[in-house]
């Protein structure tokens, strides 16, 4: 039977019919949705764990234990589990482990664009890129085959667009789920110097012998035959040679590392001319140039944002291995540019009021990673900074180390899922070393921007299960947080007087914003705004919110009634009283 499934849910299905018994992940596009679909698979267990690093030790733990257990995440979150990941290349498994790292070319839900090859080269790791959803269910059985067989967690590199493209897939019977024998082997798992030096030099012994698997398996391939032109390429990049060059000799990697370099030097042999199409780094390129082998890659393709088969063709055609006409008469080609719709923060958010509190006051703002950063695009601009996780709490604490003026005028604003992640040390460390910032935890009950999963402060787990709902305030206290305020953020003025209590004291101090994600509920917070016309004087003070209810008309304020979510903010930013409560809750 064949499904059409994207990426990531065809991923899940690879899990459950390799038999997977355990899977752990963080939420992080483009990878969330491979553990959303594996959870419905009753009997896999599946669980979202308060970081990667957690995840992929808890997915260790099982696979030493005899199990076969997969953990995801996205690109970024790899740098997160770094410290267990390249120590697990010496332990090597027991039951099979694959590692899903989905990579985000163009960035677009990400903060940087880096290209997980490279991690995986240096973690000595083997590479699987599917470049359909098929190969991606494929993938996921052959990765925990190889696990096994060459004693080695597997990474399989998926990006953005394999992640959430959709093909048929063909659906097989699951394996069975058995658990390996778990042997005591302190010499293989216990990571002391005098271990670990013998497992180094094992596991050259088993990447040598991943070099020899990789120059046999199929899903190295070469496509056609050509004497003039040959491309290597992988990934869904291989599904843009073959739209744009249908006829040309392509040799499609499945593996990215190790390369299986024999076969790599007699395609190269048997062409004129070799290109290399790789989305982000030259990863295959600079290996290629290492072994001798003339090949055009960077010098024509860029190495940041996402490739497609426009950008091929126009590539190709200045190459000359497109006719100029074919060039442009083709049929297909990228979609014609449309306006641009900057992400904003939905109505009703419970940050806006936040942000707008921040800016107002005049304040920096060390900010974080979550829906919440939108908070700092115009117009609302109230967050200065975003690096990564959990960043947010200890660059306000080393401001103000350093600079007077940024101790009595920093803050730093955090979620709560991600407070969770790496906010909770970083607090930790603002009170050991005597720091005085003040930590606002903007908490929505959820992990909204990678679309609502559960974490430990929701009180339920992501098999639906209910679970216990960490106290935030009570464990802000435990770190040695003696000022702690919870706040409604809808609520302008209390927002207000907190913040500057907060930011006069000399000591540290937590401010929780508490109000649920205004997407958790269809229901509008309370009655629609309406605009009183002869009130209102146009002066644009409430466009200032960056609401999408509220716009102008003719010079005057409008509120959009299906929009407008009725959190009464913009109630309380005008001056001139001209925005009001509607008659009714609803429209």
């Amino acid at each position: 039977m064949k499904n059409l499934l994207s990426g990531n849910a065809a991923i899940a299905r690879g899990a459950y019919e390799a038999g997977v018994i355990l899977a752990a992940g963080y939420p992080g596009t483009p990878s969330t949705e491979i553990l959303e679909n594996l959870s419905r698979y009753k009997n896999v267990y599946s669980e979202w764990a308060p970081n990667e690093k957690v995840a992929l030790e808890v997915a260790l733990g099982s696979s030493f234990s005899g199990a076969r257990s997969l953990v995801t995440m996205k690109h970024v979150g790899v740098n997160v589990a770094a410290d267990p990941l390249l120590t697990s290349a010496y332990t090597g498994v027991n039951g099979g482990l694959v590692l899903v790292s989905a990579d985000d070319p163009g960035m677009h839900s990400s903060q940087n664009e880096q290209d997980n090859r490279r991690l995986a080269a240096l973690a000595k790791l083997p590479v699987l890129e599917p470049a359909s959803s098929q190969e991606a269910k494929e993938m996921v059985l052959q990765g925990f085959e190889i696990s096994e067989k060459y004693d080695i967690p597997v990474i399989l590199r998926i990006t953005t667009r394999i992640a959430h493209s959709q093909g048929y897939v063909l659906l097989k019977d699951p394996v069975s789920r058995e658990v390996r024998e778990y042997n005591k082997n302190p010499r293989k798992n216990l990571m002391v110097p005098g271990y670990a030096r013998m497992r180094r030099i094992d596991l050259d012994k088993r990447v040598e012998n991943l070099r020899l698997y990789s120059e046999d398996t199929p899903v190295n391939c070469i496509e056609g035959s050509s004497s003039a032109v040959g491309i290597i390429t992988s990934g869904v990049s291989y599904q843009y040679v073959k739209e744009v060059l249908p006829n040309t000799a392509v040799f499609k990697l499945g593996m990215t590392n190790p390369l299986p370099v024999q076969r790599i030097k007699e395609f190269a042999g048997s062409v004129e001319k070799l290109y290399i199409v790789e989305e982000l780094e030259p990863f295959i390129e600079e290996q290629l140039q290492i072994l001798g082998i003339n090949a055009t890659g960077k010098d024509l393709f860029p190495n940041t944002g996402e490739f497609s088969p426009g950008l091929l063709r126009s590539i190709f055609a200045r190459a000359g291995v497109l006719e100029e006409d074919e060039h442009k008469n083709a049929e297909i080609d990228d979609a014609p540019a449309v306006p641009g719709r900057p992400p904003v923060l939905c109505p009703g958010c419970p940050h806006r009021g936040v942000f707008y509190t921040l800016r107002k006051m005049k304040l920096s703002v060390t900010g974080d990673i979550g829906c919440y950063t939108l908070g700092g695009l115009p117009p609302i601009e109230g967050i200065d900074s975003c690096v990564c996780m959990g960043a947010s709490i200890g660059m306000a604490h080393g401001a103000e180390k350093v600079s007077p003026v940024m101790k009595d005028k920093t803050v730093a604003v955090i979620g709560d899922s991600t407070f969770m992640h790496s906010g909770i040390t970083g607090l930790l460390n603002l009170v050991y070393n005597k720091g005085t910032s003040t930590v606002i935890i903007l908490d929505n009950r959820t992990t909204a921007m990678t679309g609502h999963q559960d974490h430990p402060a929701t009180g339920c787990t992501l098999m639906g299960e209910k679970a216990p709902e960490l106290d935030i305030e009570a464990l802000c206290r435990a770190l040695g947080v003696n000022r702690v305020n919870t706040v409604d953020p809808l609520d302008l003025s209390q927002l207000k007087e907190t913040i500057k209590n907060e930011i006069d004291a000399a000591e540290p101090s937590v401010i929780i914003a508490r109000r649920p994600c205004a997407l958790l509920s269809k229901e509008p917070v309370g009655p629609r705004v309406e605009v009183d016309l002869e009130s209102c004087e146009g002066c644009g003070a409430c466009l200032k919110l960056g609401c999408p209810a509220i716009s102008m008309q003719e010079d005057k304020a409008s509120v959009d009634p299906f929009t407008c979510n009725g959190c009464g903010i913009c109630i309380q930013v005008c001056k001139f009283g001209a925005l009001v409560k509607g008659g009714n809750s609803s429209v």
